[in-house]
């Protein structure tokens, strides 16, 4: 018996999340269960730390409400289970939405992993034929990733932008993203410095799509949720900053 049915859409307006409707663009994303959130307990954060899953988003505003959760889980549960259909009718609504954004003469954003972190640019030339650099007229694509392979693969790509997320446990990897171009997301406790490592920190949190429009830098994430609470090194300690004689922006 399936565990799962298959939804209306797979895609969210990004209108309905508290960064992406700060976007210039129209952002969709798509939302799954993070991690091994699951009933065959397959992880689909592969890098996730401890650090990151203590403090991930995926009940943030929204996302507690039990309808939303379900809604997450039943996608999670239909991609496991029928990963070919889950991928076309992905590819289906990417590019409805690309056609409209045509007729409009304008862009639209795309974030396929909310909440999940695999590669569905490459899922999506496997299973539909997709790639979506034809649809790089009117179309961007963007994600944050902990998988170091996956910010070389995509580097230059001309409309999928990755961005590297610091952790407790992948400083190394972080700077090695940083030095061959990459942006990295660092969350902070409290104001944001200047400068992280050598590289120059700009406010993340004013628009997801500062990753399209900058490169090499870091996107400074002030903590929120659970993530306040962290003891891990998950969230960069400003306060340590100040100590360090680092100059940290005002609020």
């Amino acid at each position: 018996m399936k565990n799962y049915t298959i939804p209306k859409n797979l895609l969210s307006k990004g209108s309905t999340n508290a960064k992406t409707a700060k976007n210039e663009l129209s952002t969709f994303i798509l939302y799954l269960a993070p991690y091994n959130q699951n009933s065959k307990k397959i992880n689909i954060c592969p890098k996730a730390s401890k650090g990151c899953s203590a403090a991930c988003l995926f009940t943030a505003g929204r996302g507690a409400f039990s309808n939303v959760i379900n809604s997450r889980t039943n996608k999670t549960e239909y991609f496991l289970a029928n990963k070919s259909l889950f991928i076309k009718q992905l590819a289906k609504e990417i590019i409805i939405e690309t056609n409209k954004a045509k007729k409009k003469n304008t862009k639209i954003a795309f974030r396929l992993n909310g909440t999940s972190d695999l590669d569905f640019i490459y899922l999506l030339k496997k299973y539909a034929s997709l790639d979506i650099e034809v649809l790089k007229d009117n179309s961007i694509f963007y994600d944050y990733t902990k998988i170091l392979g996956k910010i070389k693969k995509y580097i230059n790509h001309p409309n999928y932008i990755v961005t590297f997320s610091r952790a407790e446990d992948n400083h190394k990897e972080t700077l090695e993203a940083l030095n061959i171009g990459s942006n990295a997301s660092v969350v902070f406790s409290d104001n944001l410095p200047e400068y992280w490592n050598g590289f120059k920190v700009i406010d993340g949190d004013t628009s997801d799509l500062l990753m399209v429009y900058n490169k090499n830098v870091i996107l400074g994430l002030k903590a929120k949720g659970k993530a306040r609470k962290d003891q891990s090194g998950f969230v960069v300690n400003s306060k340590e900053l100040i100590k360090q004689n680092k100059y940290v922006l005002a609020n």
